[in-house]
């Protein structure tokens, strides 16, 4: 049996904070927007806007920053050559994390969810509710596909590279 490096032991860490924060975008696609379409716009606003509250806490930050604090870590220590199969792997990965989840999130989906906070349902009429909710629901429910995916994929690529020994250096041998 190999001996685990901390090497390794980084990189599982980075493909378990990586599973948590797909796990739970994939869940919320699958269960949660579904749900939520099925109510009307004062109820929909509502739940919305204590979901986005209730996110907003260290168990969430810990799987979402997680990741990308650790995926370049993970880049880093296992650079062995500039086309080394692992590396690459783990480069896509933090490309696609940093730029498809993290970013689409505090780019897209947070500026929309503050807009939303903002928003007063107590004294809004059904008309501004409405409208309200058009301008949040397609455009967030969009951009937490596209993180969805690029976090699946993101995790995949990792666990690829895990089925890597460090011993393959490079895609072109001789």
């Amino acid at each position: 049996m190999k001996k685990t490096t901390m090497t390794d032991l980084i990189l599982i860490i980075t493909a378990l904070l990586l599973a948590l924060s797909a796990g739970l975008f994939y869940s919320y696609s699958c269960s949660v927007n579904p749900g939520l379409k099925q109510l009307g716009d004062s109820e929909y606003i509502n739940a919305m806007q204590s979901i986005n509250r209730a996110i907003l806490n260290p168990v969430f930050f810990l799987s979402f920053v997680g990741a990308l604090v650790c995926l370049p870590i993970s880049v880093f220590l296992n650079f062995t050559a500039w086309d080394s199969p692992k590396f690459l792997l783990l480069l896509g990965a933090l490309v696609l994390y940093a730029c498809g989840t993290f970013g689409i999130t505090i780019f897209g989906n947070v500026p929309l969810n503050e807009a939303l906070d903002a928003f007063d349902l107590k004294n809004a009429a059904a008309a501004e509710i409405s409208i309200a909710r058009k301008n949040f629901e397609i455009p967030w429910n969009n951009l937490h596909l596209v993180r969805t995916v690029a976090s699946v994929i993101s995790l995949l690529l990792v666990l690829i590279s895990l089925t890597i020994s460090s011993k393959a250096t490079t895609l072109i041998t001789s």
